[in-house]
């Protein structure tokens, strides 16, 4: 549908639902009101009509489409490594929720990859952070960002496998900091302010 058609639909849903709360179609129009902004490519309406679905009728048969849709309609969302990952992260909960709640549900299989891709995300972006702090020489809290990597994404071997070698990289790159802050002569200002110090 284009943009204006699907502006129609949206506002027809709603109208039914506010005007016509027990009609029996009024559920299907909550579940297809989060569907028609899911094909818009309006993903963050969409979790929210899908999530409002499933506050307001958690034991109807289409929760495992619902869950599923809320996980995807978040990982939609994803722009780049180097945005914040609360969509990914509410994504993989709701995967999560689903295999748990409804392992046989045929939607529980298909988020099997989802998990996977949303892990992948989280990583790059973890991956992505550690080289920021390497490109600005702060090899310590590199090595620590890249070192999480390694001990929480073993399930992204891609990833986790580069990680490891700049986790080395940057380790023996914030030792020799560290030295040559160790080596570092006294300055002369600094020399006079601790014989002052020393004198009262």
């Amino acid at each position: 549908l284009v943009g204006s058609e699907m502006c129609i639909r949206d506002r027809y849903y709603t109208k039914l639902k506010d005007n016509f709360p027990f009609s029996p179609y009024t559920v299907e129009a909550e579940l297809s009101l989060g569907d028609a902004f899911f094909l818009d490519g309006k993903y963050p309406e969409a979790a929210e009509a899908y999530k409002e679905f499933e506050s307001l009728h958690p034991r109807h048969e289409a929760i495992p489409y619902v869950l599923y849709q809320v996980g995807m309609s978040n990982l939609k969302s994803f722009i780049s490594v180097d945005r914040p990952t609360t969509s990914t992260q509410e994504a993989l909960e709701f995967f999560g929720r689903l295999r748990e709640t409804y392992p046989n549900s045929e939607y529980a299989q298909k988020s099997v990859e989802e998990m996977k891709n949303c892990r992948r995300l989280l990583a790059e972006h973890e991956l992505y952070l550690g080289d920021v702090f390497w490109n600005m020489n702060n090899y310590g809290p590199a090595w620590r960002r890249y070192t999480y990597i390694v001990d929480n994404f073993p399930d992204v071997p891609e990833v986790s496998a580069h990680a490891k070698e700049k986790a080395l990289s940057a380790y023996y790159r914030y030792r020799e900091q560290q030295s040559q802050k160790a080596r570092e002569p006294v300055s002369y200002t600094h020399l006079r302010a601790h014989e002052t110090t020393l004198h009262l």
